[in-house]
């Protein structure tokens, strides 16, 4: 993670964001520089303070978390995001990923693993309670034989990357595997996400491992 993770919360619930506030403080590298209680809110805060990881959740009044992470995705927001929800449904765990979500974790995890996959997050690896990982590797495999995602396209670097992504490595990671340097690995990452119409490296790693390419 970089040295200070500069944070926005946004959630509707007070308790919620107080007890996540409190969760973040536990780690020294997390500064919550904004609360949200809604999407548009929370889309405007992300504006105005550039935040490098969102916490996000799915189900609010109004624009609703999906609604406002497709919206932050369609603005360029670069940030880790990250939902944060009491749904197990596999369609919201899909459309969460699909819509440029770096991690999907479920409220009754216990606290300190909670912490522990939001930090894994902000190392490029996947943050998805592990009791969800079956569903999406699942769904993403039937979708494989319907859809046209020919890996074969790939060159020989990023069907590389691919392997490291489906091992949950971070870009820094595998940049010294690869001996190339960071920002390259972000421009094969970026290669090999549109060639395979994926809009996340979680989505990508994660069929990747569904269809044993890791």
């Amino acid at each position: 993670m970089p040295e200070t993770t500069r944070v926005l919360i946004i959630d509707d619930h007070p308790l919620f964001r107080r007890g996540v506030r409190q969760l973040l403080a536990l780690e020294e590298s997390f500064t919550v520089v904004g609360e949200a209680a809604g999407g548009q809110e929370g889309i405007e805060l992300a504006r105005l303070h550039a935040p490098d990881l969102i916490l996000l959740d799915l189900n609010m009044k109004g624009i609703d978390g999906l609604e406002t992470l497709r919206t932050l995705r369609d603005l360029g927001c670069d940030a880790r995001i990250i939902l944060l929800t009491v749904s197990n449904a596999p369609e919201d765990l899909i459309a969460a990923i699909r819509a440029g979500s770096d991690g999907y974790i479920l409220k009754d995890n216990d606290p300190e693993d909670i912490l522990k996959m939001i930090c894994r997050a902000m190392d490029g690896q996947n943050a998805i309670s592990p009791e969800l990982t079956s569903l999406l590797a699942n769904a993403l495999r039937e979708e494989s034989m319907t859809e046209n995602r020919n890996h074969a396209s790939l060159t020989e670097r990023e069907s590389a990357i691919l392997k490291c992504l489906a091992a949950g490595m971070s870009n820094k990671l595998i940049g010294r595997e690869l001996d190339i340097m960071e920002s390259t690995v972000k421009v094969h990452i970026r290669n090999l996400l549109k060639k395979l119409h994926f809009r996340s490296r979680v989505e990508a790693a994660v069929w990747a491992v569904a269809n044993k390419l890791g």
